[in-house]
């Protein structure tokens, strides 16, 4: 048996965050799927954008879309695919797995295309990236985390390197 004493606890601190971007998503109307055997199913399609950071930057691509499961009357599930063309001329490949929760009558809303204050929704999320070329390529190798808001046109999210 280990006992507390035995094991010693090493850390290399609280990682920070950098941020790297905002990336505002424009989306188009819902498509929905009905229940399924694993809930209620929407699937959200990805009609353009744009990404503006201090580095980063450059156009959404109108391919992709949000992938929905409503988990509970107070919890979606998501999961976003598509791309990015940077303004230098680079691909960015996203798979995005986030949350967004409230209250069962905020979340309503938000499905019903309505606008809700983004205080009330915990909406995060996990981005992954990869790059078609050299200058992002590190992307692929990081841990990304964004804080995201949800708007009747719009997803909008603050991207952030985990040091």
């Amino acid at each position: 048996m280990i006992h507390d004493s035995d094991v010693a606890i090493h850390t290399t601190g609280t990682p920070g965050l950098t941020f790297l971007a905002t990336i505002s998503v424009q989306v188009g109307t819902p498509i929905e799927l009905g229940m399924m055997d694993d809930g209620p199913r929407r699937i959200i399609p990805i009609t353009g954008g744009r990404v503006v950071g201090p580095e980063l930057r450059g156009t959404v691509l109108a391919a992709g879309a949000d992938y929905q499961l409503l988990r509970s009357p107070g919890v979606t599930e998501l999961v976003a695919k598509y791309a990015i063309e940077t303004d230098d001329g680079e691909h960015i490949y996203v798979d995005n797995f986030g949350l967004r929760a409230g209250d069962a009558d905020d979340i309503a809303a938000l499905v019903r295309g309505e606008e809700v204050d983004p205080s009330r929704i915990y909406f995060r999320c996990s981005p992954r990236m990869s790059a078609s070329g050299e200058r992002w390529s590190w992307l692929g190798s990081r841990i990304l985390v964004a804080t995201g808001e949800r708007y009747p046109d719009e997803v909008r999210l603050n991207v952030f390197v985990v040091d």
